[in-house]
């Protein structure tokens, strides 16, 4: 009975998680309420309390989501058993991006948000998968770039890190925000997460690509 219990609270969490990721794909943050992640759910809204206490901490629960699919990739990539020059680990660092454009979004817009109104446990619970992929990534870096050294790497780590929580703004315009730039006449270009990443990680690995 008690793995029965555990069973259908980890399924009751997974449709509250991707009820709030279904409606994030088209409201905005400030927009969706418990009775809206509720209305999207088999089961009563009230019932929501039994596992989140805000809606906070189901967008929490999704970014922590993000982040463990983002390091399994990493992951492959790390265990993939070839030799990857910068380009080849670029690329593939690029493209785990690419299919992690909810948590690009939730890390720029909404982190503080989430982070203040979440319970101690739900925000340890992220920042420990979090770690994992500052981890991932510094195994790939390990692995990789054997000639980069221990401060070369944190310095990568912090650079990278940053980065990536500026992605959003310049891979997602509203047509009010392009309206705006062309009214003011400022020379923008359009870019995908792949195309603003790959050229950033290409520069960041430059002096350890081996010849």
């Amino acid at each position: 009975m008690p793995r029965v219990s555990e069973e259908l609270t980890n399924a009751r969490r997974e449709e509250i998680i991707q009820a709030c990721a279904s409606l994030y794909e088209t409201m905005g943050f400030k927009d969706i309420t418990i009775r809206d992640i509720g209305a999207k759910t088999s089961f009563t809204r009230t019932s929501i309390y039994n596992y989140f206490q805000t809606k906070e901490e189901i967008f929490l629960a999704l970014l922590e989501q993000e982040h463990r699919l983002w390091v399994a990739d990493l992951k492959e990539i790390a265990h993939s058993n070839r030799p990857l020059s910068a380009d080849g680990f670029a690329d593939a660092l690029a493209h785990t991006l690419e299919k992690r454009g909810c948590m690009l979004k939730l890390m720029c817009m909404n982190l503080y948000d989430m982070e203040c109104n979440s319970r101690m446990e739900n925000l340890v619970s992220f920042k420990k998968e979090y770690a994992n992929a500052l981890a991932a990534i510094r195994c790939c870096l390990e692995t990789f770039f054997p000639d980069m050294t221990a401060d070369h790497i944190q310095e990568f780590l912090y650079a990278f890190f940053p980065f990536l929580f500026g992605i959003y703004p310049y891979t997602s315009h509203t047509e009010k925000q392009i309206e705006a730039m062309c009214l003011a006449h400022v020379d923008y270009k359009s870019c995908s997460v792949y195309e603003l990443t790959k050229p950033f990680l290409l520069k960041m690995l430059a002096p350890f690509e081996r010849s």
